[in-house]
Formats: C-alpha cells, structure tokens, sequence
C-alpha cells in the first residue's frame, strides 16, 4: 500500500510518502488517529491507499506557506544585521 504521513509544524507542513504492508499501514493509521488534527501545530495524520499515485502531489490549498512566510521574516530580520556587519568591518 501507499502511506502517507503529514505532520504540521510550526514551521510549516511536512510530507512523508512510502510503501508499507497493508496491516502495517493500517496499524500505523490507526495509532495517530488521536494526533490527527488538521490545522493544528504537531498534527500528525497517516492515510493508506492502493491505487496508482494515490498518495500523489500535496494540496494546492496551504502547502509550504509556513515556510515561506518564516523565510521572509528571518531574511527581514538578518539582511540589516548583515548591512550592518559589512558596515562596520
């Protein structure tokens, strides 16, 4: 089967997508069906499928947006504190 994890973070949204047995997949599923909050930091949701690319590409709907948006804060956030290195070196 295909598994595949997404873990919320506070960061952003990471995806993880394997191949597991059928029982293990179901077994793994079934145990964080308790952390399985979307939306909320430190979700974790595992799904099984068995089709053809089921576990395919990630939702176009929030994607990586947390990690973008905490690379433009620490590029603001860096970018005068370099300015200001090469100034005074």
């Amino acid at each position: 089967m295909c598994q595949k994890e997404v873990m919320e973070k506070s960061f952003g949204i990471m995806y993880r997508k394997s191949c597991a047995s059928s029982a293990a997949c179901l077994i793994a599923s079934a145990g964080y069906q308790s952390f399985c909050s979307p939306g909320k930091v430190n979700s974790v949701c595992i799904s099984c499928c068995n089709t053809p690319l089921c576990n395919g590409p990630r939702p176009k709907k929030r994607g990586n947006s947390g990690v973008v948006l905490r690379a433009h804060v620490i590029t603001t956030v860096l970018l005068p504190k370099l300015a200001l290195l090469f100034l005074y070196c």
